[in-house]
């Protein structure tokens, strides 16, 4: 049987009330129970760059600004630069400036690491978010 830990948290309090206001619209009925499964969250989401060497998937999720000067040309070319990894793209349009693109990635943790921030560090991406999970 596992034992469970005690600690103490501070919050700030905007971010405590927004996060109560969350965790009681989703029903959940103590806030130890949300806040565990949004550490455990946390930690999974980062798991991933601990184990670099082993084969992992997931979704690269990136929004952009399309009119800034070569940023669609620099992306193509990072996108065919790492093409060992990148197994589908989906492109949307987002709005008259923004686009959205949702990139598939199989391969090596330090690779995929690699190709994140080759693309969150391109002026005119404005967020990149990725979710990856060894396999």
């Amino acid at each position: 049987m596992s034992k469970i830990v005690r600690v103490g948290v501070t919050f700030p309090p905007d971010l405590l009330k927004d996060f109560d206001e969350i965790i009681n619209r989703m029903g959940y009925e103590s806030r130890s129970k949300a806040i565990q499964d949004a550490v455990r969250l946390y930690v999974s989401e980062r798991k991933w760059m601990k184990d670099e060497d082993a084969n992992q998937t997931g979704v690269i999720l990136m929004v952009y600004d399309h009119e800034t000067r070569g940023l669609e040309s620099e992306l193509t070319d990072s996108q065919h630069h790492h093409t060992d990894l990148i197994s589908s793209t989906m492109h949307i349009h987002l709005g008259e400036h923004d686009c959205l693109e949702v990139i598939a990635v199989k391969g090596k943790g330090s690779e995929i690491r690699h190709l994140s921030d080759e693309l969150a560090t391109r002026r005119g991406v404005k967020i990149l978010k990725s979710t990856i999970v060894s396999v």
